[in-house]
């Protein structure tokens, strides 16, 4: 039997602390909880959704905007107009007229831009026709903003359709987190509940582990004002800590319900529970943070808030793991397995199913390296074919308001009418807009470009800008290639005679492929560093290159198994309409990056618990192949429960009608399936009996300088 004197020394002296003064403890994490969610929740900085920082194209042309059209600012919506009669009709342009009186009462709507004054706004058959509302914020309030989309709803009728556009109403009517948040933890408590049998231990889990995530996120929504971060930083934030610190706090009460087992009392396995499993959980937490901080490499810094908000979560979960966790087992003491169901839960985490599964790999692993490596490449094939974007009102859901102005814009003005290029210019001294026709006439002449509207000068007399909507949709792979063409052919062609003049393509189409070409330049650099990190700590954990690099290998497999499952599903539109897309579409931009770290994390910590245990049956005189079969008999069913609880947390998000984190759940989720059977469970086992003993190497030179935990 293993003894507490037995467990090193920190965290085993923590836990005995905790355990012993488990009413302090609580009550300080208690009080603590309550004082910084009424701070952090009541004082929340507000989200920032604009990505167009940086050097690109598409931020320098903002910056002009900024400067010298002030006006333009803010976001902005377009107000779509449908009618059968004609939009001009008597019966109808009375109605359009006073419906955009109504609109531009709203709070920060500064101006409101009619389809009967501004040329080229109603469409040739004239049932169709367009206004736009200009904002002095970006984003405008949700609130607000549903509304506005309620004023249209109610005023459509009668042979006239009236719908709402915009990113702001993709954001309003597809909000993150919802009832996906409360679905995902009630899988997580059902998995859990049937992994321990008994509604205290799964109890005491989910309490660690929410008391983790609240104070995690009310601490983001604090820093949010030191590091703005977009709306989705929250739920990236909540899935990670929700899944994460559920796992956490699950291998900790299996290690205690099993030092139980063998004979030690409450404390002594409280003491083993945290200076075993608890270490992993630092480790494993740490690889998280590391992984997700590594986003930094990109170079973005509503990307760098993210990866702050979703690192402080973790951390919170780790340190609710190491120190509530034990206070609260302090109290449940022997009756951790009290209100036991009939049928469910096994107070002994050792499973002889999978040791056995282990040796028949060992007798066969270069059929299992095979079959296994086989699988996971064929799924990563699609990934190479890639295409990155962001959402927009053609990706919504079929009866929302901005997909019907999606809808009703294409049939009056084309693919292209809500994607449009701003094409901004820096005047010289003396000049106006004026000088600025042959550009316009080059970019109308391009093949492609379905329209161009007239050049607006700034009020400064400084800039001028006119916009310039192509054939294509904003998800179309042409759209991004025509930017393309304008940037690197066209515009300077056309702006060499024009001396003194600047020219730059931006607008939200250009902002987006802009943000998409610099994370396809960036995502090697964060894998690079992400993957050099992790190697440095799995060596410092378990003392083996071969081990580390091999979970650097399996965990790219994984990852580009998981991409490669997008794909298919978003892009080509396999099973789409099932899983909630309503359509095929690139993935994204912003998904890839934050599958990649989290993943990657993730898939660490499984390796973390699996071969930690494995080198406990090693170093307690095992070889290796026994040692592999023990160690996996004895985290299989553990790593089960916690990738069955990762995957239903993430799969929770399909219930959101937003695309984006659909795309996110569902990567991750396909991932951590993958990891926690195929890798875990048939590539592991295969190769580390392949290697045998070399698995174990570590370079004399490296031993000293690496410190021993």
């Amino acid at each position: 039997m293993t003894t507490a004197d037995t467990v090193p020394g920190t965290l085993g002296r923590l836990a005995r602390f905790c355990h012993r003064r488990r009413r302090l403890v609580v009550l300080l994490w208690a009080v603590g909880l309550v004082l910084v969610m009424a701070v952090g929740f009541g004082f929340a900085a507000p989200a920032d959704n604009d990505f167009t920082g940086g050097r690109s194209e598409s931020a320098k042309a903002q910056n002009l905007i900024k400067q010298h059209f002030p006006e333009r600012k803010g976001s902005s919506l377009t107000l779509a107009v449908q009618a059968a009669a004609g939009v001009t009709a008597p019966t109808v342009q009375p109605r359009v007229e006073v419906l955009l009186a109504e609109l531009a009462k709203a709070p920060h709507i500064t101006s409101v831009h009619s389809p009967y004054d501004t040329p080229g706004q109603i469409s040739r058959d004239g049932t169709i026709a367009f206004a736009t509302l200009q904002s002095d914020t970006n984003p405008l309030p949700s609130s607000e903003v549903k509304h506005l989309i309620d004023e249209t709803r109610a005023a459509s009728g009668d042979g006239v359709t009236f719908a709402l556009g915009g990113a702001d109403v993709v954001g309003a009517e597809t909000p993150y987190g919802g009832a996906s948040d409360a679905i995902g933890a009630m899988a997580a408590m059902l998995v859990i509940l049937i992994a321990f049998g008994s509604l205290l231990a799964m109890g005491l889990t989910m309490l660690a582990a929410v008391f983790g995530i609240l104070s995690g996120l009310a601490l983001t929504f604090l820093l949010g004002y030191a590091f703005p971060a977009p709306s989705f930083s929250p739920i990236v934030a909540t899935l990670l800590g929700l899944g994460v610190g559920i796992d956490y706090a699950l291998f900790i009460v299996t290690r205690y319900r099993e030092a139980l087992a063998d004979g030690a009392d409450p404390e002594q396995a409280v003491v083993i529970a945290i200076g075993r499993a608890g270490r992993s959980v630092l480790f494993a937490g740490a690889t998280v943070v590391i992984a997700m901080l590594g986003l930094f490499v990109v170079q973005q810094r509503l990307l760098n808030a993210t990866a702050v908000a979703a690192s402080v979560t973790v951390l919170m979960t780790m340190v609710a793991a190491v120190t509530l966790l034990p206070a609260l087992l302090g109290y449940a003491g022997r009756g951790i397995d009290r209100f036991k169901l009939p049928y469910l839960g096994r107070t002994g985490s050792r499973s002889p199913l999978a040791e056995r599964w282990a040796r028949v790999i060992q007798r066969r692993p270069v059929t299992g390296l095979v079959v296994g490596a086989s699988v996971m490449i064929l799924l990563t094939i699609p990934a190479f074919s890639m295409r990155l974007s962001f959402e927009d009102n053609s990706t919504e859901p079929r009866s929302s308001s901005g997909y019907a102005s999606h809808r009703i814009l294409s049939e009056g003005f084309g693919a292209g009418s809500d994607a449009p290029f701003v094409v901004v210019a820096e005047l010289p001294p003396g000049e106006t807009g004026a000088v600025l026709a042959p550009l316009i006439g080059a970019v109308a002449a391009t093949p492609g470009v379905a329209a161009v509207t007239p050049a607006q000068t700034s009020a400064d007399g400084r800039a001028a800008l006119f916009v310039a909507y192509p054939t294509t949709a904003h998800q179309d792979a042409a759209t991004p290639r025509l930017l393309t063409e304008l940037r690197s052919r066209v515009v300077p062609g056309a702006a060499a005679d024009l001396p003194g003049v600047v020219v730059h393509i931006g607008g939200p189409t250009a902002g987006d492929a802009d943000f998409a070409d610099e994370v396809a330049t960036r995502l090697p650099y964060l894998i690079a560093t992400v993957i050099g990190l992790a190697l440095v700590l799995l060596l410092v954990l378990v003392r083996s290159v071969t081990i580390a690099v091999k979970a650097a290998v399996m965990t790219l497999l994984s990852v580009g198994a998981s991409f490669g499952v997008l794909v298919m599903i978003v892009q080509w539109g396999w099973f789409g309409p099932l899983l909630g897309f309503p359509t095929t579409a690139p993935i994204t931009a912003w998904v890839p990056l934050f599958v990649f770290p989290i993943l990657f994390g993730l898939s660490t910590d499984y390796e973390v618990f699996l071969v930690s245990r494995i080198r406990e049956e090693y170093d307690g005189g095992y070889p290796t192949r026994e040692a592999v079969a023990r160690g996996l008999g004895h985290t299989a069913r553990v790593i089960t429960a916690a990738a069955a609880i990762m995957v239903t947390v993430f799969l929770s998000v399909l219930a959101t009608p937003d695309i984006a984190v659909k795309e996110f759940g569902l990567g991750l989720a396909v991932a951590v399936f993958l990891d926690a059977t195929l890798v875990r469970m048939v590539l592991v086992p295969a190769i580390m009996e392949l290697l045998g003993n070399v698995n174990w190497w570590l370079p004399r030179w490296l031993d000293p300088v690496l410190p021993r935990v």
